[in-house]
Protein backbone atom coordinates (compact mmCIF):
# COMPACT_ATOMS: atom_id res chain seq x y z
CA UNK A 1 0.00 0.00 0.00
CA UNK A 2 0.65 3.69 -0.58
CA UNK A 3 0.13 5.48 2.88
CA UNK A 4 0.04 9.19 3.47
CA UNK A 5 0.79 10.50 6.34
CA UNK A 6 0.12 14.67 7.18
CA UNK A 7 2.70 15.67 9.02
CA UNK A 8 3.16 19.68 8.65
CA UNK A 9 1.85 19.68 13.14
CA UNK A 10 5.51 17.84 13.46
CA UNK A 11 7.32 20.26 15.30
CA UNK A 12 3.97 21.22 17.40
CA UNK A 13 3.64 20.29 20.77
CA UNK A 14 1.35 17.31 21.55
CA UNK A 15 0.25 16.51 18.61
CA UNK A 16 3.68 17.07 17.55
CA UNK A 17 5.08 14.72 19.40
CA UNK A 18 2.58 11.53 18.22
CA UNK A 19 3.70 12.35 14.85
CA UNK A 20 7.50 11.93 15.57
CA UNK A 21 6.50 8.59 17.43
CA UNK A 22 4.12 7.56 15.00
CA UNK A 23 6.79 7.71 12.61
CA UNK A 24 9.48 6.52 14.09
CA UNK A 25 7.75 3.55 15.32
CA UNK A 26 6.45 2.91 12.08
CA UNK A 27 9.65 2.75 10.27
CA UNK A 28 10.93 0.01 12.42
CA UNK A 29 7.97 -2.19 12.34
CA UNK A 30 6.86 -1.90 8.79
CA UNK A 31 8.82 -3.22 6.00
CA UNK A 32 5.65 -3.94 3.75
CA UNK A 33 3.79 -1.01 3.20
CA UNK A 34 5.58 2.32 1.25
CA UNK A 35 4.81 5.79 2.97
CA UNK A 36 4.76 9.23 2.25
CA UNK A 37 5.26 11.66 4.80
CA UNK A 38 3.52 16.21 3.86
CA UNK A 39 5.60 18.41 5.52
CA UNK A 40 6.07 22.40 5.44
CA UNK A 41 8.97 24.24 3.84
CA UNK A 42 9.95 24.91 8.23
CA UNK A 43 10.62 21.05 8.59
CA UNK A 44 11.54 19.44 5.09
CA UNK A 45 14.57 19.76 4.87
CA UNK A 46 15.82 18.53 8.09
CA UNK A 47 13.07 15.31 8.29
CA UNK A 48 15.31 12.26 7.74
CA UNK A 49 13.60 9.24 6.31
CA UNK A 50 12.97 5.83 8.16
CA UNK A 51 14.34 4.11 5.41
CA UNK A 52 14.22 3.53 1.43
CA UNK A 53 10.22 2.69 1.29
CA UNK A 54 9.62 6.43 2.93
CA UNK A 55 9.68 9.67 0.84
CA UNK A 56 8.43 13.50 1.66
CA UNK A 57 6.40 15.75 -0.19
CA UNK A 58 6.52 19.43 0.22
CA UNK A 59 2.63 20.91 1.66
CA UNK A 60 3.86 24.39 2.62
CA UNK A 61 0.11 24.64 3.70
CA UNK A 62 -0.99 26.13 6.81
CA UNK A 63 -3.11 24.45 9.16
CA UNK A 64 -6.83 25.81 10.20
CA UNK A 65 -7.12 27.57 6.41
CA UNK A 66 -9.42 27.43 4.12
CA UNK A 67 -6.63 27.00 1.18
CA UNK A 68 -5.60 23.66 3.46
CA UNK A 69 -9.02 22.78 2.81
CA UNK A 70 -8.70 23.74 -1.15
CA UNK A 71 -4.69 22.51 -1.71
CA UNK A 72 -4.17 19.25 0.33
CA UNK A 73 -6.82 16.93 -1.28
CA UNK A 74 -5.08 17.62 -4.51
CA UNK A 75 -1.91 17.16 -3.00
CA UNK A 76 -3.28 13.80 -1.60
CA UNK A 77 -4.07 12.92 -4.95
CA UNK A 78 -1.20 13.40 -6.96
CA UNK A 79 0.41 10.46 -5.16
CA UNK A 80 -2.13 8.09 -5.60
CA UNK A 81 -2.25 6.97 -2.13
CA UNK A 82 -4.08 3.88 -0.71
CA UNK A 83 -5.16 5.51 2.44
CA UNK A 84 -4.12 8.94 3.90
CA UNK A 85 -3.92 9.19 7.68
CA UNK A 86 -4.61 12.93 9.40
CA UNK A 87 -3.05 12.74 12.97
CA UNK A 88 -5.42 15.99 14.12
CA UNK A 89 -9.14 16.32 13.36
CA UNK A 90 -8.08 19.03 10.64
CA UNK A 91 -9.33 17.02 7.83
CA UNK A 92 -9.23 18.28 3.84
CA UNK A 93 -13.11 17.63 3.95
CA UNK A 94 -13.07 17.42 0.16
CA UNK A 95 -10.43 14.65 -0.40
CA UNK A 96 -12.65 11.72 -2.20
CA UNK A 97 -10.44 8.60 -1.02
CA UNK A 98 -9.88 6.67 1.77
CA UNK A 99 -8.85 8.16 5.19
CA UNK A 100 -8.73 7.90 8.85
CA UNK A 101 -8.43 10.60 11.42
CA UNK A 102 -6.77 10.46 15.46
CA UNK A 103 -8.90 13.01 17.64
CA UNK A 104 -6.88 14.03 20.66
CA UNK A 105 -9.72 16.46 22.24
CA UNK A 106 -12.46 18.34 21.31
CA UNK A 107 -11.44 20.80 23.83
CA UNK A 108 -12.36 23.52 21.18
CA UNK A 109 -16.29 22.81 21.47
CA UNK A 110 -16.69 23.30 25.55
CA UNK A 111 -14.65 26.71 25.49
CA UNK A 112 -16.34 29.83 24.42
CA UNK A 113 -14.87 32.69 25.99
CA UNK A 114 -12.66 34.12 23.26
CA UNK A 115 -9.55 33.84 25.23
CA UNK A 116 -7.94 30.83 23.62
CA UNK A 117 -7.12 32.87 20.50
CA UNK A 118 -5.76 35.82 19.45
CA UNK A 119 -8.26 36.99 17.02
CA UNK A 120 -11.59 39.35 17.14
CA UNK A 121 -14.56 38.06 18.62
CA UNK A 122 -16.45 37.61 15.33
CA UNK A 123 -13.44 36.17 13.30
CA UNK A 124 -12.95 34.25 16.23
CA UNK A 125 -16.21 32.85 16.51
CA UNK A 126 -16.62 32.22 12.33
CA UNK A 127 -13.52 29.87 13.14
CA UNK A 128 -15.15 28.26 15.87
CA UNK A 129 -17.86 27.50 13.55
CA UNK A 130 -15.75 26.50 10.46
CA UNK A 131 -13.93 24.13 12.92
CA UNK A 132 -17.19 22.04 14.00
CA UNK A 133 -18.01 21.37 10.37
CA UNK A 134 -14.86 20.40 9.53
CA UNK A 135 -15.18 17.79 12.95
CA UNK A 136 -18.95 17.22 11.77
CA UNK A 137 -17.91 16.30 7.90
CA UNK A 138 -14.78 14.80 8.78
CA UNK A 139 -15.68 12.23 11.54
CA UNK A 140 -18.59 11.49 9.14
CA UNK A 141 -16.66 10.27 5.76
CA UNK A 142 -13.48 9.41 7.74
CA UNK A 143 -13.12 5.48 7.55
CA UNK A 144 -11.98 4.86 10.67
CA UNK A 145 -11.34 7.13 13.97
CA UNK A 146 -8.56 6.69 16.63
CA UNK A 147 -9.61 8.53 19.73
CA UNK A 148 -6.23 8.93 21.87
CA UNK A 149 -8.62 7.91 25.23
CA UNK A 150 -11.87 6.48 25.99
CA UNK A 151 -12.61 9.92 27.58
CA UNK A 152 -12.36 11.24 23.81
CA UNK A 153 -14.21 8.66 22.03
CA UNK A 154 -16.82 9.60 24.30
CA UNK A 155 -16.90 13.08 23.52
CA UNK A 156 -17.17 12.46 20.03
CA UNK A 157 -20.12 9.87 20.61
CA UNK A 158 -21.62 12.64 22.37
CA UNK A 159 -21.35 16.02 20.44
CA UNK A 160 -21.34 14.56 16.64
CA UNK A 161 -23.23 10.68 17.37
CA UNK A 162 -20.43 8.71 15.78
CA UNK A 163 -20.90 4.94 15.77
CA UNK A 164 -18.60 3.53 18.61
CA UNK A 165 -17.89 0.79 16.27
CA UNK A 166 -15.80 3.48 13.96
CA UNK A 167 -13.97 4.83 16.76
CA UNK A 168 -10.85 2.98 18.21
CA UNK A 169 -9.21 3.77 21.21
CA UNK A 170 -5.46 3.83 20.70
CA UNK A 171 -3.00 5.14 23.52
CA UNK A 172 -0.13 7.20 23.65
CA UNK A 173 3.02 6.20 25.53
CA UNK A 174 6.07 7.61 26.57
CA UNK A 175 9.24 8.98 25.25
CA UNK A 176 11.46 6.38 25.61
CA UNK A 177 14.15 9.21 25.83
CA UNK A 178 12.71 10.57 28.74
CA UNK A 179 12.42 7.36 30.83
CA UNK A 180 15.70 5.99 29.99
CA UNK A 181 17.29 8.76 31.90
CA UNK A 182 15.57 8.22 35.03
CA UNK A 183 17.92 6.51 37.00
CA UNK A 184 20.86 8.74 35.71
CA UNK A 185 19.09 12.18 36.10
CA UNK A 186 18.48 11.67 39.96
CA UNK A 187 21.95 11.65 40.68
CA UNK A 188 22.92 14.73 38.40
CA UNK A 189 22.37 18.68 40.13
CA UNK A 190 19.32 19.83 39.32
CA UNK A 191 18.35 22.40 36.38
CA UNK A 192 16.40 24.45 38.55
CA UNK A 193 17.48 24.78 42.26
CA UNK A 194 15.40 22.94 44.32
CA UNK A 195 12.72 22.65 45.49
CA UNK A 196 10.03 23.24 43.04
CA UNK A 197 6.81 22.20 41.58
CA UNK A 198 6.28 21.77 38.02
CA UNK A 199 3.80 22.65 35.16
CA UNK A 200 4.51 21.15 31.55
CA UNK A 201 2.95 22.08 28.90
CA UNK A 202 1.20 25.10 26.84
CA UNK A 203 -0.49 28.06 28.57
CA UNK A 204 -4.37 27.50 26.66
CA UNK A 205 -7.20 28.99 28.95
CA UNK A 206 -8.33 25.25 29.37
CA UNK A 207 -5.30 24.50 31.44
CA UNK A 208 -6.45 26.64 33.79
CA UNK A 209 -3.02 28.21 34.78
CA UNK A 210 -4.66 31.25 35.97
CA UNK A 211 -6.00 29.32 38.99
CA UNK A 212 -3.26 27.94 39.34
CA UNK A 213 -0.88 30.90 40.33
CA UNK A 214 -3.63 32.17 42.22
CA UNK A 215 -3.36 29.09 44.62
CA UNK A 216 0.02 29.33 44.48
CA UNK A 217 -0.26 32.84 45.78
CA UNK A 218 -1.98 30.88 48.89
CA UNK A 219 0.98 28.52 49.29
CA UNK A 220 3.68 30.18 52.39
CA UNK A 221 7.12 28.27 50.86
CA UNK A 222 10.64 29.00 49.40
CA UNK A 223 9.59 26.77 46.77
CA UNK A 224 9.72 27.84 43.35
CA UNK A 225 6.75 27.23 39.94
CA UNK A 226 8.47 26.37 37.46
CA UNK A 227 6.18 26.35 33.88
CA UNK A 228 7.84 24.34 31.18
CA UNK A 229 6.53 25.44 27.49
CA UNK A 230 7.17 27.40 24.17
CA UNK A 231 6.88 31.04 24.45
CA UNK A 232 3.90 32.29 22.65
CA UNK A 233 1.04 34.77 23.19
CA UNK A 234 -0.36 32.55 26.27
CA UNK A 235 2.08 32.08 28.06
CA UNK A 236 3.23 35.96 27.38
CA UNK A 237 -0.23 36.84 28.48
CA UNK A 238 0.33 35.13 31.66
CA UNK A 239 3.70 36.85 32.14
CA UNK A 240 1.36 39.65 32.86
CA UNK A 241 -0.67 37.54 35.25
CA UNK A 242 2.40 36.61 37.13
CA UNK A 243 3.49 40.17 37.83
CA UNK A 244 0.18 41.20 38.96
CA UNK A 245 0.14 38.74 41.55
CA UNK A 246 3.27 40.07 42.47
CA UNK A 247 4.58 36.18 42.27
CA UNK A 248 7.59 37.48 39.59
CA UNK A 249 10.15 36.07 42.51
CA UNK A 250 8.32 32.98 42.73
CA UNK A 251 7.76 31.59 38.92
CA UNK A 252 10.34 30.50 36.77
CA UNK A 253 8.97 30.51 32.72
CA UNK A 254 11.46 27.89 31.47
CA UNK A 255 10.78 27.67 28.09
CA UNK A 256 10.55 24.81 25.96
CA UNK A 257 12.85 21.33 27.30
CA UNK A 258 14.33 18.64 25.16
CA UNK A 259 14.00 15.35 26.55
CA UNK A 260 16.77 15.05 28.64
CA UNK A 261 16.03 18.28 30.69
CA UNK A 262 12.55 17.05 30.65
CA UNK A 263 13.48 14.14 32.49
CA UNK A 264 16.00 16.30 34.80
CA UNK A 265 12.80 18.46 35.46
CA UNK A 266 10.41 15.85 36.58
CA UNK A 267 12.68 13.50 38.56
CA UNK A 268 13.71 16.40 40.70
CA UNK A 269 10.16 18.61 41.30
CA UNK A 270 8.69 18.13 44.17
CA UNK A 271 5.48 17.11 42.17
CA UNK A 272 3.72 18.10 38.73
CA UNK A 273 0.84 20.41 38.59
CA UNK A 274 -1.66 19.65 35.80
CA UNK A 275 -4.71 21.45 36.80
CA UNK A 276 -6.85 21.06 33.30
CA UNK A 277 -10.32 22.10 33.13
CA UNK A 278 -10.35 19.45 30.15
CA UNK A 279 -7.84 17.05 28.57
CA UNK A 280 -7.48 14.51 25.55
CA UNK A 281 -5.08 12.58 27.50
CA UNK A 282 -2.47 14.52 29.24
CA UNK A 283 0.97 13.28 28.60
CA UNK A 284 2.96 14.81 30.73
CA UNK A 285 1.17 13.40 34.00
CA UNK A 286 2.84 9.80 32.27
CA UNK A 287 6.37 11.32 31.64
CA UNK A 288 6.08 12.94 35.26
CA UNK A 289 5.51 9.40 36.85
CA UNK A 290 7.88 7.63 34.38
CA UNK A 291 10.95 9.55 36.36
CA UNK A 292 9.43 8.92 39.70
CA UNK A 293 7.63 12.66 40.39
CA UNK A 294 4.20 13.07 41.99
CA UNK A 295 1.56 13.98 40.06
CA UNK A 296 -1.15 16.83 41.14
CA UNK A 297 -3.72 16.54 38.94
CA UNK A 298 -7.65 17.71 38.29
CA UNK A 299 -10.42 15.13 39.61
CA UNK A 300 -11.71 14.56 35.64
CA UNK A 301 -12.53 11.44 34.24
CA UNK A 302 -10.03 10.99 31.74
CA UNK A 303 -6.65 11.02 34.63
CA UNK A 304 -8.77 8.60 36.76
CA UNK A 305 -9.29 6.61 33.01
CA UNK A 306 -5.01 7.13 32.16
CA UNK A 307 -3.58 7.52 35.67
CA UNK A 308 -5.96 5.71 38.09
CA UNK A 309 -5.24 5.93 41.99
CA UNK A 310 -1.93 6.35 41.34
CA UNK A 311 -2.31 10.50 40.93
CA UNK A 312 -3.28 12.80 44.00
CA UNK A 313 -6.52 14.89 42.75
CA UNK A 314 -8.04 18.60 43.30
CA UNK A 315 -10.95 19.97 42.31
CA UNK A 316 -9.91 22.49 39.48
CA UNK A 317 -12.36 24.71 40.21
CA UNK A 318 -11.66 25.21 43.69
CA UNK A 319 -8.75 27.39 44.35
CA UNK A 320 -8.45 26.59 47.94
CA UNK A 321 -8.45 22.44 46.73
CA UNK A 322 -5.29 23.27 44.51
CA UNK A 323 -3.37 25.41 47.21
CA UNK A 324 -3.72 22.37 50.08
CA UNK A 325 -2.16 20.66 47.43
CA UNK A 326 0.31 22.74 46.65
CA UNK A 327 1.39 23.01 50.77
CA UNK A 328 1.80 19.12 50.38
CA UNK A 329 4.00 18.83 47.55
CA UNK A 330 5.70 22.15 48.66
CA UNK A 331 6.65 20.70 52.47
CA UNK A 332 7.70 17.00 50.46
CA UNK A 333 4.60 15.96 52.20
CA UNK A 334 3.41 13.46 48.92
CA UNK A 335 5.12 10.50 48.59
CA UNK A 336 7.21 9.13 45.51
CA UNK A 337 5.03 6.96 43.67
CA UNK A 338 5.61 3.08 43.99
CA UNK A 339 8.33 2.17 41.45
CA UNK A 340 6.20 -1.06 40.92
CA UNK A 341 2.64 0.79 40.61
CA UNK A 342 4.31 2.91 37.91
CA UNK A 343 6.33 -0.19 35.99
CA UNK A 344 2.21 -1.69 36.06
CA UNK A 345 0.61 1.87 34.93
CA UNK A 346 3.15 2.22 31.88
CA UNK A 347 2.81 -1.03 30.87
CA UNK A 348 -0.18 0.39 29.51
CA UNK A 349 0.72 3.16 27.12
CA UNK A 350 3.20 2.52 24.35
CA UNK A 351 4.25 4.18 21.32
CA UNK A 352 5.08 0.93 19.93
CA UNK A 353 1.89 -0.86 21.13
CA UNK A 354 -0.31 2.61 19.61
CA UNK A 355 1.51 2.09 16.24
CA UNK A 356 0.77 -1.54 16.01
CA UNK A 357 -2.72 -0.74 16.46
CA UNK A 358 -3.25 2.03 14.08
CA UNK A 359 -0.92 -0.10 11.49
CA UNK A 360 -3.68 -2.65 11.97
CA UNK A 361 -6.29 -0.20 10.91
CA UNK A 362 -4.27 1.08 7.64
CA UNK A 363 -4.45 -2.85 6.67
CA UNK A 364 -7.99 -3.48 7.42
CA UNK A 365 -8.79 0.24 5.54
CA UNK A 366 -6.57 0.90 3.13
CA UNK A 367 -6.15 -2.48 1.41
CA UNK A 368 -8.61 -3.15 -1.53
CA UNK A 369 -11.92 -5.94 -0.70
Amino acid sequence: MRIGIDARLINETGVGRYIRNLIEQLGRLDNRNEYIVFLTSDTFDSFILPNKRWKKRLADVRWHTIREQLVMPILFLRDKLDIVHIPYFNVPIFYPKKFIVTIHDVIILHFNTGRATTLPWVLYQSRRLGYWLVHAIGLARAKKILAVSSSTKQELMDHFRVDPKKIAVTYEGVNEKIKSLELRVKNEKSIIKAPYLLYVGNAYPHKNLEALLQAFRQVATEAKFVLVGRDDFFYRRLRDEVARLKLTDRVEFFGEANDKQLASLYANANALVFPSLMEGFGLPTLEALANGCPVICSDIPVFHEILGDIAYYVDPKNISSIAQALTRAAKEELARPDLGAIKSLLSRYSWETMTRQTLDTYERVGRPL
